[in-house]
């Protein structure tokens, strides 16, 4: 039980990293026009099934057919303003879940609920709209709202502060086609209530190590109405350390995601879908769906 416990570990803190809020849709990195607002409303939904560890594909019960479901909610408020000559925004987003463990881990419970509040704020130190040239710059402060009990292995909340910063660049590469790569690294505040999830009957201390993502893709807009991307992304480092235990449980991931955005009169709706390419770690995600809408004001 515990080296179960262990590995869903891994899972739970891996999952929050390798999708929202840090995943760019296209053209998150040009910069928005001052004193508008935004509202959006997503739905975010991950499957994830086969476990690895270090490499190798864990088999053993309760391993046989690991199936964990995470749909979410998440509603996101944002201002755009100038700071000095800058152009900025901030966003404020609070997310409502599941975790639902299926298959052969359908015996451990659900969890759901409010998930963990994140505030951030993006400037601008270059943006040239004559030649769709932007490289901007974000941070992130993720705080421990959501939901969490240490007698669960699954819960939507960390108990935990998290705070990433994030560098991103996009210019033309020829005609409607852009090309985009930005880069951010995460981390971690201590959970010393940690207890089912890292296998031990009472709280003990779990650290993380930052972790960085790489993610790189094309844009291409085919009208005034439609614009498609494609995203590569590469996730490293992030090992944990249980009751200051080293777990050699480092994230090496690599995935890609897809995305489709149609700009109408009545907003802007995306959609986007992706999944693990390789994995050292944890369980692999086989789907990442996220539908969302957004409106200006």
């Amino acid at each position: 039980m515990i080296r179960f416990t262990r590995i869903v570990a891994l899972f739970l803190l891996a999952k929050p990293l390798v999708g929202w809020p840090i995943d760019l849709q296209p053209n998150d990195i040009v910069a928005p026009p001052p004193d508008k607002t935004y509202l959006m409303l997503s739905y975010f939904g991950t499957e994830n099934t086969t476990n690895y560890r270090n490499g190798a594909v864990v088999s053993s019960a309760p391993y046989g057919n690991p199936v964990i479901n995470n749909p979410n909610i998440i509603i996101r408020a944002a201002r755009s303003y100038m700071l000095g000559d800058l152009p900025s925004l901030t966003y404020a987003q609070l997310p409502y879940g599941t975790i639902q463990p299926a298959g052969s881990l359908a015996n451990y419970p659900t969890s759901t609920g409010i998930g963990d509040f994140t505030l951030a704020t993006a400037i601008w130190p270059y943006a040239n709209r004559d030649t769709r040239t932007y490289f901007g710059m974000a941070g992130y402060l993720i705080v421990p709202t959501g939901s969490y009990s240490s007698a669960q292995p699954f819960n939507v909340g960390e108990n935990r502060y998290k705070t990433d910063l994030q560098m991103g660049f996009q210019k033309p590469i020829f005609g409607n086609l852009d090309g985009m790569v930005a880069v951010d690294t995460m981390w971690y505040g201590g959970n010393s209530q940690c207890a089912a999830a890292c296998g031990s009957v009472t709280k003990v201390p779990l650290t993380q190590k930052p972790l960085t993502t790489t993610q790189l893709g094309p844009i291409y807009k085919i009208d005034q109405t439609f614009t498609v991307g494609a995203s590569y992304f590469y996730v490293a480092g992030g090992a944990t350390s249980i009751n200051n235990a080293y777990q050699n449980n480092v994230i090496n991931t690599q995935r890609f995601l897809l995305s489709g955005l149609a700009y109408t009169d009545i907003g802007r709706f995306s959609l986007q879908y992706g999944r693990d390419m390789g994995i050292q770690n944890g369980f692999i995600q086989t789907r990442v769906l996220a539908i969302r809408y957004m409106k200006s004001f």
